[in-house]
């Protein structure tokens, strides 16, 4: 048989489902893949329901329906301040992370370069890869995931055509900063670069902390792509459907792949979708007394039992540190074994750190925990480690 592509000699099996299918056997609680178990809002169901019933089930627009491109736009000129001339502006895809492929192919050749912020979430470090597109990868500091400007900076080259962000950020849950994006801008002006955001978690944000969309920055609008999408924020990451925002020109190139790849997004799925739109404000409200209630059990239950956890600004995930913990406890020597000792003695999955990081062994001592989970589901996972190893 002739050989398969090359693309494929690099792909594998990630860590978050080998983890998922360990924790599956031995019937335990999955911390680990990013799947929000919470039910549906029923007006979104109740609207796709109604679609199915009226036989909406032809293709829509490779960019998506009206209704739903114009609430996408009167939301991020609302919520963002994103200052969006028109719906022609917004491509509807299949998930952000179709946005995001449709992306990569619009602006990027082989062999060009972009900026990738590590932690990393892998889907971007590894479709990157895929289109051959090379990544330089800045690593953030501390408890509050710090960049070193200097660093970006050095790491710019003529190759460089985009600086990737995601805030607020999966895996560490750090949340940009309106002076940390006014930089990232003063660098793309200064060398002509685009900049593409990933802003799923946009609603989840704790503490002080506010988001911020870059596009929002005067002058920045021209050179962003705005990915986000609805899987998070409404409890319905199998619907897939997201979105990407930029100048006309640019997502009309977008629009095109899309169709390309994938035809349309689900059409039925989108006219359920438009009705989020109808929800009212205290939904977001309630959303996040209940992350930020869960996020509390999650996190001193990890410093309970020895982790270190530089807590989350924003998202619902902890990236907890165990250096400390495999000095004092058998089973903690690396991440990957970390996490097959919290399967094994607790019955709890995480993902372990190496998936993160450029070079694996800068994630030997982290884990990555969900806490995007029914109450009672978290309250046993967390029992579960302190009986274990409290």
């Amino acid at each position: 048989m002739k050989p398969l592509s090359k693309r494929t000699d690099t792909l594998f099996q990630s860590d978050i489902r080998a983890v998922t299918a360990l924790v599956n056997r031995v019937n335990g609680i999955n911390l680990g893949q990013g799947i929000c178990d919470l039910p549906t809002p029923e007006p979104i169901k109740k609207g796709a329901e109604a679609a199915i019933e009226e036989n909406r089930s032809i293709y829509t627009s490779y960019a998506g329906i009206p209704e739903l491109r114009t609430a996408i736009t009167e939301k991020a000129r609302r919520f963002n301040h994103i200052p969006v001339p028109s719906s022609n502006d917004v491509m509807v895809s299949v998930g952000s992370t179709g946005a995001f492929v449709s992306t990569m192919f619009a602006l990027f050749e082989q062999g060009d370069e972009a900026i990738l912020f590590e932690p990393f979430y892998g889907y971007h470090r590894n479709l990157l890869a895929l289109m051959g597109v090379i990544t330089k990868t800045i690593t953030m500091r501390g408890l509050n995931w710090e960049v070193d400007f200097g660093e970006v900076r050095a790491a710019l080259s003529p190759k460089t055509k985009a600086i990737v962000i995601n805030t607020p950020g999966n895996p560490c849950g750090k949340v940009w900063t309106h002076a940390e994006l006014e930089e990232i801008l003063a660098l793309a002006e200064a060398y002509d670069l685009y900049v593409i955001t990933d802003e799923i978690y946009e609603y989840m944000t704790y503490d002080d902390h506010e988001h911020v969309s870059l596009a929002s920055l005067p002058g920045a609008y021209e050179r962003t792509i705005t990915l986000s999408g609805f899987s998070k924020t409404y409890n319905m990451t199998g619907w897939r459907l997201g979105y990407a925002l930029a100048p006309e020109p640019l997502v009309e190139k977008m629009g095109l792949l899309n169709d390309l790849f994938y035809i349309c997004a689900p059409a039925p799925l989108q006219y359920g979708l438009a009705e989020a739109f109808m929800m009212p404000d205290d939904y977001f409200t309630r959303m996040m007394a209940d992350y930020t209630r869960k996020r509390k059990r999650m996190g001193e239950t990890l410093e309970a039992i020895g982790f270190k956890v530089p807590w989350p600004q924003g998202a619902y995930y902890i990236l907890a540190n165990f250096e400390d913990l495999s000095q004092k406890v058998v089973g903690f020597s690396d991440d990957r074994t970390a996490c097959e000792t919290l399967v094994t003695r607790a019955k709890v999955a995480s993902v372990p750190g190496n998936s993160f990081f450029h070079h694996p062994e800068d994630g030997r001592y982290y884990l990555r925990f969900c806490f995007a989970k029914e109450w009672h589901v978290l309250e046993e996972a967390c029992e579960n480690l302190l009986r274990a190893f409290g």
